[in-house]
């Protein structure tokens, strides 16, 4: 299967001497997604060129210019109607505000979804970029760039063989489109003190290493991907 969504950014690996980057988000799918974004409350600059969200067909993309120091996140959403209030508004991927993500609790997502998290120009004159199955997963996600950087990718459709009844989200139908995470299915009964979460008495590398984990390995096997909640940058 082809990336669903594919973020391709110009000018990405160092960032000293560049105002800002190009960022194209294509959807390589055969059905209409929504994609969004959220900026990172610490930022110290706001996207502008774009909405924080917007309808993207099959085939279709979307170029912007990103500025320098930039920090945030794109997902995509799917089964998506917007006459339904905040992240219910979308079967996987919601956000608070609809169809553009509210600036301030837009991050407040519905239910699983990958997503490309970006720091542009962070330590060291550096751009930093991953993809995150943190929240879950929702769609194949790739990143790519015209620096011959590494490119991530999240390819492999892992809604099929989602591992547990409880990490999976279903549309009318009864199809799996989305795989929650093991913290967000809330498979060990307390978020609060939770080794999937590495919060509580798990909140540090040597408390909470991958094998402590549930299903680290059906994501982290079959994906370069960020799985689990530890320091980003």
């Amino acid at each position: 299967m082809k990336p669903i969504i594919a973020v391709s950014v110009a000018q990405l690996c160092f960032a000293s001497g560049i105002l800002g980057r190009t960022f194209t988000v294509r959807n390589n799918c055969p059905l209409t997604i929504w994609p969004a974004y959220f900026t990172n409350p610490d930022s110290p600059t706001q996207l502008t060129s774009q909405a924080a969200g917007w309808e993207a067909p099959r085939d279709s993309q979307a170029s912007f210019q990103v500025p320098d120091g930039w920090a945030g996140r794109f997902w995509g959403r799917r089964n998506c109607d917007f006459s339904r209030p905040g992240p219910t508004s979308c079967a996987t991927g919601g956000c608070n505000g609809g169809l553009v993500c509210d600036a301030s609790t837009g991050s407040g997502v519905r239910d699983s979804g990958d997503s490309g998290r970006v720091k542009l120009n962070g330590e060291g004159e550096k751009d930093f970029y991953d993809i995150s199955n943190v929240d879950g997963y929702n769609l194949p996600v790739s990143i790519s760039n015209n620096k011959e950087c590494p490119a991530p990718t999240c390819r492999p459709d892992l809604n099929p063989d989602c591992p547990d009844e409880r990490m999976k989200v279903k549309d009318a139908e009864g199809v799996v489109i989305g795989c929650l995470s093991a913290c967000q299915a809330n498979l060990d009964g307390t978020h609060d003190d939770s080794a999937n979460c590495c919060t509580g008495s798990h909140d540090r590398p040597d408390t909470c290493p991958p094998n402590g984990v549930q299903h680290y390995d059906y994501f982290k096997g079959l994906a370069a991907i960020f799985l689990y909640a530890t320091i980003f940058i």
